[in-house]
């Protein structure tokens, strides 16, 4: 019954992640009310399902509902990721989140992960190239223990990007990896996955 009602949170939170870019947490919770009920879902945070499940069925609601322009569109957000990354490419960036895994939906926005010596540095360096820039601050990817990180906001061919400003001493922990699943990818990498991919029309 457990594992229903978790696969029923899920499928719930995927559609609105999908249809509205709701982030997964509040997704989640969201979902949770409408599947047990207010007062229930309060009480059976036990059961609800993890990021990776919720993942899983953003995937299969974009295959089942989004399959004419889902790829093009998953395509033209790692190109221009590509784009950025290669801008920024002497403070190593990584792509991470939602382009990476291919659930980007339309209202998903390209995050990535650079490790610079200084923040700062890389503020002005993007002031030069005429970007508008807003700060503001995300969680740490090793979690609530570590302070959150600086992060850069620019709109890039009509689409927001997010940078994440790490310090070099953070680059060794970003390579780890999580089983098969790849959580960040390099330039080489995201080059590879392009050259892997079909090229839809847009």
């Amino acid at each position: 019954m457990n594992t229903e009602v978790k696969t029923s949170i899920a499928a719930a939170a995927a559609r609105m992640i999908a249809q509205d870019g709701a982030d997964y947490g509040s997704a989640k919770r969201k979902a949770a009310r409408q599947v047990l009920g207010e007062a229930q879902a309060r009480d059976r945070s036990d059961i609800l399902p993890d990021n990776e499940q919720i993942e899983e069925e953003v995937r299969l609601y974009h295959a089942l509902y989004n399959a004419d322009t889902h790829p093009a569109h998953i395509f033209r957000l790692r190109t221009l990721a590509l784009q950025v990354m290669e801008m920024l490419e002497q403070y190593q960036p990584f792509l991470t989140g939602s382009v990476l895994s291919g659930t980007a939906g339309t209202h998903d926005d390209i995050h990535l992960q650079l490790f610079a010596d200084s923040a700062k540095e890389v503020q002005i360096y993007l002031l030069n190239k005429n970007l508008h820039i807003e700060i503001s601050q995300s969680p740490h990817f090793r979690g609530p223990r570590f302070e959150d990180v600086e992060t850069v906001s620019f709109m890039w061919k009509n689409e927001g990007v997010h940078v994440e400003l790490y310090e070099q001493d953070d680059l060794r922990g970003a390579k780890k990896k999580s089983g098969d699943k790849l959580l960040r990818a390099d330039i080489a990498e995201l080059r590879s996955i392009l050259n892997n991919s079909s090229h839809p029309s847009q």
